[in-house]
C-alpha cells in the first residue's frame, strides 16, 4: 500500500498536456526540457513548440508537482512525489469529496449498481478499515496502561 505523501503539490488539477509532461518525467526521473521536447516530438502527428514545454515545466513546478535544478547551463526537473504517491492522493482527495456529500443515503444508493467485483473490493476495503481500527485501539490502549 503507498502512503499519502507528506510533502503534496498544492495544486491537484492537471491539463492533458501537464499531465503527459509529468509522466515522461516520472518515466526517466530527471529530465531536461530538451529531452522532454523530443520526446513529444517523436509522434511524427505531433507540434510543439520548445517554449510550450518549458511553461509546462514552469507551472508544473509551481503547483507543486515538480523542482528544478541548474547543473551548468541546462534546467532539469525532477518530480516531487512518485507516480504511485499521486494516484494515492488523487484517489484520496476523490474519496474525500464523494464523502462530503453527507447524505448517507444519497451514498448508499450506489450500492445497488455495484457489480460484484465492486463489492469484493468494498469488502477488501472494509476489513482493511476494521484492522486499521483494532490497530489503533490497541495503541491507545497501551499508551493508557
Amino acid at each position: 500500500m503507498t502512503p499519502l505523501p507528506s510533502n503534496r503539490p498544492n495544486n491537484l488539477s492537471l491539463g492533458w498536456l501537464e499531465q503527459e509532461i509529468l509522466e515522461i518525467v516520472w518515466e526517466w526521473g530527471c529530465v531536461s526540457a530538451k529531452t522532454i521536447h523530443e520526446r513529444i516530438l517523436s509522434d511524427p502527428d505531433r507540434e510543439l513548440a520548445y517554449s510550450s514545454v518549458t511553461t509546462v515545466l514552469k507551472r508544473l513546478t509551481k503547483k507543486g508537482w515538480l523542482t528544478c535544478y541548474k547543473n551548468k547551463r541546462t534546467f532539469y526537473w525532477q518530480p516531487t512525489i512518485s507516480k504511485a504517491q499521486a494516484k494515492a492522493l488523487k484517489a484520496y482527495e476523490q474519496l474525500n469529496q464523494f464523502l462530503s456529500v453527507s447524505d448517507p443515503d444519497l451514498v448508499a444508493s450506489f450500492a445497488d449498481s455495484l457489480d460484484s467485483t465492486s463489492l469484493e473490493q468494498l469488502d477488501a476495503i472494509a476489513q482493511r478499515l476494521k484492522s486499521l481500527r483494532q490497530q489503533r485501539e490497541e495503541e491507545d490502549d497501551e499508551c493508557t496502561s
